[in-house]
């Protein structure tokens, strides 16, 4: 190819008018009638398909589990390490209860299976108290990461999620959610239906399943997903999906009713392919 010629090329682009290149979702009519109170659904090429209280800063609750994974996962810390839960996993925030029992002993892969995949707290503590440097370390590290992802409105205060200090933006979780995307242990445990652990020695398996119930629907391809509750963030939902062959980052906050985020998210799906 002659220089001229490339020359041409790139003119050409240059000249294509800007929405030849957006999401062919932009610019849509009408309102989905979300009853999530914060939502967010960006194209893979930036294009803002809907936005509601966007930028409010909101708790997140087990959201927060994307951001611990990642923290693991980039220490470089061996995942075949077995570590095991003990007293100080307990939920002294929310008092929520746990099938992994003090001594229940199981890989940092798998704790980051079942912390992502079924929002197991105990697991996720004990991936931040075994940490180098421990709990108080680890959490340094979260908040580090959020400002390296440019999260310039989002707080980490505990690895589980269970504290109201883990605050976020839904336009702050759509990086956060892009970032975890490129993670491979990251996708596939947040889109594994259901798995079985060992935990005990001398006892069967635990069988644990995914929070999001999407995952089930035919109609939805998703390549990772969050969900989260606490009393204070109300139900959350993140998800990179695709949309009829377009990826979508997608943010649900504060949605009161435990089917309401998937319900916002159905009904995000067809206000998107309605208009078309």
């Amino acid at each position: 190819m002659t220089r001229k010629f490339k020359v041409i090329i790139v003119l050409l682009m240059l000249a294509l008018p800007p929405q030849a290149l957006a999401s062919r979702f932009s610019g849509l009519d009408g309102d989905p009638q979300l009853r999530s109170a914060s939502a967010l659904v960006i194209s893979r090429d930036g294009s803002v398909i809907y936005g509601k209280d966007a930028d409010t800063v909101r708790p997140i609750a087990s959201i927060t589990k994307l951001m611990t994974a990642m923290v693991i996962i980039d220490s470089g810390i061996d995942l075949d390490e077995k570590i095991t839960v003990t007293k100080a996993d307990r939920d002294r925030v929310q008092l929520t209860g746990s099938r992994l029992e003090y001594g229940a002993t199981l890989s940092r892969k798998q704790m980051i299976l079942l912390a992502v995949m079924s929002s197991e707290n105990r697991a996720a503590a004990a991936l931040g108290r075994t940490y180098p440097g421990g709990l108080t370390k680890f959490v340094e590290q979260m908040n580090l990461k959020a400002v390296e992802l440019g999260m310039k409105n989002s707080r980490f205060a505990d690895p589980a999620g269970l504290r109201v200090e883990n605050v976020s933006t839904a336009s702050d979780l759509v990086k956060m959610v892009n970032a975890a995307y490129g993670y491979e242990l990251i996708r596939q445990a947040s889109t594994t239906r259901r798995l079985e652990v060992y935990p005990y020695a001398k006892r069967g398996p635990l069988t644990y399943g995914n929070t999001n119930r999407l995952l089930k629907n035919a109609n939805w391809d998703i390549a990772l997903s969050k969900t989260g509750y606490i009393n204070e963030a109300g139900r959350c939902l993140v998800m990179q999906a695709s949309i009829d062959g377009e990826s979508m980052s997608i943010v649900l906050l504060n949605s009161f009713g435990k089917l309401t985020p998937f319900g916002d998210s159905n009904r995000l799906r067809k206000w998107m392919l309605a208009q078309k």
